[in-house]
């Protein structure tokens, strides 16, 4: 990892946490301000036009280049692996070289690097001509030895793993996959044509699990060829969890070309798939240089789709062509390695517990296969199933006893403790078992506060813990900030008898919010709004000064609502409840947000701590100060007020004094470290005496003088109801402000 961290060193970090979400146009995905969510076709639209920077885009396979016996020249990776000129090859490549700039790399799936934790330098004398492991040509590119100047694209899921190794990038990019309404034209496309499309969708959707795992176009083919073969034969019963869809989908392209003679055969060959995708998948693998291990266990691959041929590039030198093959799906290859977990004698009932992935908060997944645990906990509880015995001519007594190995595991865990990833992944591996005994047994070992904060929550995980969540009697709160769950999942949750309350992207709720008004559902947006908490408030970016905008103006259409339907009044409890509200925008838009934000800051009654001190300084300036200083009146019950580090002159605290009398409440001030001097400081010292409340003034680091120290002292005096004045100054000699001190010990220096 020191490598790695020394070959990114001129990189910029660059992490989702914290970053605002911003939906792109696939046109926008190389400059540089950061975003995510987009769907990417960029070879596509490159050949249509797009992206002219680039005159040559090249994509390579991660699992097909990554075999570590493997060797290229970057010459041999660009132009004999991607593509292969009839002739110019040479004088190409010197192009490229020439020109780094106009190249773009596109490297899919680099999950799928074999040992991908592990990168080396690149120590090659002339990295472009020589041969290199991949990932030293990798190394190369990243480290700037090779093709300096070059566009580097790399894709994985999850997004972890591009950031374990290559964790400084210029931008990132998340692909959300299909919202509900893409997946119906996404179904009712692939039945287009057939007699039974209509019953296909609403099949699908009656399945609420399989149909949220359509987000994912790969599932969701699966889940429609699945449904087209049981439409087929005049069965309407789609399967209730992942393992059952992928054990009938194997099932259904073996049986219906299989006699009884074959069946044994395909029993043993899919054994054999199976220990192939599992020692495989423990190196980190989904492909191989060799072909499979006979004829008809190489045959059945690729006659039933699981594996799929691929060339490797000639070397330039002896021209000589190899062949390799690969999982045709990660899936699918996660599915195999789960089945040869469940059938291999040779793993014994204890030990199995070592390949689940919610081991403890700090323990990594065992395996890099992680869909695993999943299938392999539903495929235990499947062993009397027709559809998996005819995959299998094992006893299923050796699998019982693995069964009851994951019950008593489970059984054990600390349910509480687990860190919310491992959680998710406990729910789903509990959801596939199908077992009522350990849904109720997680359901009632929950806590009650649930965190999945900067947790990304897909529409199969919102599914899953709504399902356990709704078996419990527990009171829940959740908080789904920075989650990037979607609005249907947002009000399945909220919408839970026992969510008593809720923290989420404020911007999310308040489109739920619009959503449910224009259907009428005055019930669960009652509700909602209720259990909606606010408090504590960071607005960091002008997005989020918008978004506490519009949820004051949700507030007066809640009063319209109520109007015309007749309903009884209510308030959204987080604009009334919300008591500290922190302001960090930074000085490029510090001002501008401002004022938006003082425009609504009477909406919020409850306000007792309005903090300004930002790390990047806000810089509201005088002109922050005096709009600040002009809604001082309705804030009734502000206690705390931070205006440290703004830029504030004589002429905002002038401004300021003038108002500070109507805090009523106001407890602690703090002008810490603006550009305050004697004019300032006098203005202030008028206004303490009838401050009655204040009990903290603090206006050290400004430009006050022994003059203005004096003022302040003397008023003070005055002032037996504050307990602190904090005004060591730079401009005040500490010989007087020592003296100060001495004459009250409330100063501190």
């Amino acid at each position: 990892k020191n490598s790695v961290k020394a070959m990114e060193k001129e990189r910029v970090t660059c992490s989702l946490q914290g970053k605002e979400k911003t939906a792109l146009k696939r046109s926008q995905i190389f400059q540089i301000p950061g975003g995510k969510d987009l769907e990417t076709k960029v070879i596509v639209d490159w050949s249509n036009g797009e992206f002219s920077q680039f005159e040559f885009v090249f994509w390579f396979d991660c699992k097909q280049i990554s075999l570590p016996e493997k060797r290229y020249s970057l010459k041999d990776l660009l132009l004999e692996f991607f593509v292969k000129p009839r002739e110019g090859s040479k004088e190409i490549f010197e192009y490229i070289l020439q020109n780094p700039a106009k190249v773009l790399l596109v490297f899919d799936g680099f999950e799928g690097l074999h040992d991908h934790e592990n990168f080396p330098r690149c120590s090659a004398s002339q990295p472009e001509k020589d041969l290199c492991s991949m990932k030293e040509l990798l190394s190369g590119l990243i480290q700037k030895k090779i093709l300096n100047g070059c566009t580097l694209l790399f894709t994985a899921r999850p997004k972890d793993k591009v950031y374990q190794y290559v964790s400084k990038v210029d931008k990132t990019i998340e692909i959300v996959g299909f919202s509900p309404q893409q997946r119906e034209l996404y179904i009712t496309k692939y039945f287009e044509g057939l007699p039974y499309c209509d019953n296909a969708l609403e099949l699908i959707k009656e399945r609420e699990y399989l149909f949220s795992h359509c987000y994912s176009p790969v599932m969701c083919r699966f889940v429609c060829f699945l449904c087209e073969r049981l439409l087929e034969m005049g069965d309407k019963n789609l399967p209730s969890t992942l393992t059952t869809v992928f054990l009938k989908f194997v099932q259904q392209k073996i049986i219906p070309m299989q006699t009884d003679v074959t069946a044994m055969h395909n029993q043993e060959r899919l054994a054999t798939l199976a220990r192939i995708a599992w020692y495989l998948g423990e190196k980190h693998q989904s492909a191989m240089k060799s072909y499979l291990p006979s004829k008809e266990v190489k045959e059945f691959a690729l006659k039933y789709g699981f594996f799929l041929p691929f060339a490797f590039p000639k070397h330039s030198d002896t021209g000589g062509e190899e062949f390799g093959s690969t999982f045709s799906d990660f899936v699918i290859q996660n599915f195999l390695g789960a089945l040869h977990l469940m059938l291999a004698e040779e793993i014994k009932d204890k030990s199995l517990t070592k390949y689940l992935s919610f081991p403890s908060k700090k323990k990594k997944p065992y395996n890099w296969l992680d869909l695993v645990p999943r299938f392999l906990a539903g495929l235990l509880f499947l062993q009397d199933d027709p559809c998996f015995c005819s995959l299998s001519n094992k006893d299923v007594k050796q699998s019982t006893k693995k069964q009851k190995t994951l019950l008593k595991y489970i059984r054990r865990l600390q349910i509480n403790e687990l860190c919310s990833e491992r959680l998710l992944e406990l729910l789903h591996c509990v959801y596939e078992t199908q077992s009522s005994y350990l849904l109720q047994h997680v359901a009632l070992r929950l806590k009650p506060d649930l965190s999945f904060l900067g947790v990304v929550l897909t529409p199969p995980d919102v599914h899953v813990l709504h399902f356990v969540l709704k078996r419990s009697r527990k009171e829940f709160s959740l908080d789904l900030r920075n989650s990037s769950i979607d609005m249907q999942g947002l009000k399945d949750l909220v919408g839970l008898n026992n969510v008593a309350s809720f923290r989420a992207s404020l911007s999310d709720t308040v489109r739920l919010w619009k959503s449910l008004e224009r259907t009428k559902d005055y019930e669960l947006l009652r509700a909602s709004t209720e259990k909606f908490v606010l408090d504590p408030f960071k607005a960091k970016t002008m997005r989020d000064v918008s978004d506490l905008s519009d949820l004051v103006e949700m507030q007066k259409m809640i009063n319209c609502v109520q109007d015309a339907s007749g309903c009884s009044s209510y308030e959204i409890s987080a604009i009334k409840n919300l008591r500290k509200l922190e302001f960090a925008l930074g000085p490029a838009c510090g001002l501008q947000g401002f004022r938006k934000l003082v425009e609504i800051l009477a909406a919020f009654p409850s306000l007792q701590h309005l903090d300004l001190d930002a790390l990047s300084e806000n810089g509201i300036g005088d002109e922050g100060a005096k709009s600040l200083s002009e809604v001082f009146p309705t804030l009734t019950s502000l206690e705390t007020l931070n205006l440290s580090q703004n830029k504030i002159t004589d002429v905002g605290a002038e401004k300021l004094a003038t108002a500070l009398p109507s805090l009523s409440s106001l407890k602690t001030l703090s002008l810490y470290n603006n550009s305050i001097c004697d004019v300032g400081a006098e203005n202030l010292a008028k206004v303490l005496p009838v401050m009655a409340s204040l009990r903290v003034l603090d206006v050290q680091y400004n430009k006050i003088t022994s003059v203005g120290a004096q003022q302040l002292t003397d008023s003070l005096r005055k002032c037996p109801h504050i307990k602190n004045l904090v005004m060591w100054n730079p401009t005040i000699p500490y010989g007087v402000l020592e003296h100060l001190q001495q004459l009250d010990s409330r100063i501190s220096v």
